[in-house]
């Protein structure tokens, strides 16, 4: 049975702005995934600062970055779930044979041009995977529906696998996503442009009705 779940995200060029969005979300999540983003994955730099996170939340961190094993290693005392991209992994195989020594999840990003051909040598070793539904790095890309066909596909090679969706959560998009058999649900622009704290509450409570 599936029990979908949402999950913030945070993107910060500073520590100010990252003590803003942890603040606004501490009433709300306990869960945070952070996009760590630098400018040789995609055309943004963020999380890009020796930054210091707040010990009430538990933390994923989707690295966007071009050494995601380096700072896995260098970071894997205060982050529970790591999540780097394939396409940046000089060899995927031996970062999940050290990501299980490490008691951790085993999980891995695709951009949304990535084949499934591509992720399928590594599917039955995942807990989890994420599929991007935009191109990285932004928030508020545009969504790209057709990226959830894949879904289907990766759960009959793996049916226990968890499947991640990330990129324009709305409850436009989340219902599609839901239905096409997503299990978790990153959302970011969705959150952040509501303006106070009770209006965060109630974004988040609809997105919940949706999946329910």
């Amino acid at each position: 049975m599936r029990m979908p779940k949402i999950i913030p995200s945070v993107m910060a060029k500073n520590q100010t702005e990252l003590n803003s969005q942890l603040k606004n979300l501490t009433s709300i999540t306990k869960h945070i995934h952070l996009d760590i983003v630098d400018k040789n994955f995609a055309n943004n730099k963020v999380m890009q600062f020796p930054f210091r996170l707040k010990r009430n939340f538990q933390y994923s961190a989707h690295l966007m970055i071009k050494d995601p094993l380096t700072w896995i290693k260098k970071n894997k005392s205060r982050i529970q779930f790591p999540i780097p991209q394939l396409e940046s992994l000089k060899d995927p195989q031996a970062y999940l044979t050290y990501i299980k020594q490490t008691k951790k999840p085993a999980a891995l990003a695709i951009l949304p041009s990535t084949k499934i051909n591509q992720i399928k040598p590594y599917i039955k070793e995942l807990d989890y995977l994420l599929i991007l539904t935009v191109k990285p790095g932004f928030y508020g890309s545009k969504f790209i529906p057709k990226r959830l066909d894949i879904i289907k596909k990766v759960k009959s090679l793996s049916p226990k696998l968890k499947i991640i969706i990330d990129g324009h959560m709305n409850p436009k998009t989340i219902k599609l996503a839901n239905k096409a058999g997503a299990d978790h649900f990153i959302v970011g622009s969705y959150l952040n442009s509501q303006e106070t704290n009770k209006q965060k509450k109630l974004a988040l409570k609809k997105l919940k009705q949706i999946l329910n």
